[in-house]
């Protein structure tokens, strides 16, 4: 299985940001909390300083699991999408059959999807049904419930 993970440029950026202020922030305010709980005395019976170690673990995770995912990031290349087929990055315009009613996605990679905010991963098995499709074709896609149909409507590439 590869590392490689997906992202749009933008995605990317945040990740960034929240990696910097998490270096230059919030390790500086995590340890200033431990300092001044250190300062009150016992440590064994301190409640303020086992929750900021705690805080600070957490905070070293967020930092190595941002630092490993920009590590394998591959950028989405936004830049050269078309409108013919629906290839990564792309947003589409779908109608459900079943529920006759359109729906809108982006195809994202893995680490963006958010369903609730119309953004599908490239590895779902909407968007794996969806990648390669062209206007007009109608695709089949395996779900708990049956076979689900999409006709595309419309690809942005944007």
């Amino acid at each position: 299985m590869s590392d490689k993970v997906l992202l749009t440029h933008a995605r990317m950026l945040e990740m960034e940001q929240e990696l910097n202020q998490l270096k230059t922030v919030t390790r500086k305010e995590i340890a200033q909390k431990i300092k001044e709980a250190r300062a009150q005395g016992d440590l064994s019976e301190n409640a303020e300083y086992d929750a900021a170690k705690e805080q600070q673990g957490e905070i070293e995770t967020r930092i190595a699991e941002l630092e490993k995912l920009l590590r394998n990031a591959e950028i989405i290349d936004e830049e050269n999408l078309n409108e013919d087929q629906i290839q990564l990055g792309n947003r589409v315009l779908l109608f459900d059959i079943e529920f006759e009613e359109e729906i809108e996605y982006t195809i994202v990679g893995s680490t963006e999807a958010n369903p609730m905010q119309g953004r599908i991963s490239n590895e779902s098995p909407v968007g794996q049904a969806l990648l390669g499709a062209a206007v007009g074709d109608t695709v089949d896609v395996q779900t708990p419930n049956g076979v689900a149909q999409y006709k595309v409507l419309q690809i942005f590439a944007n």
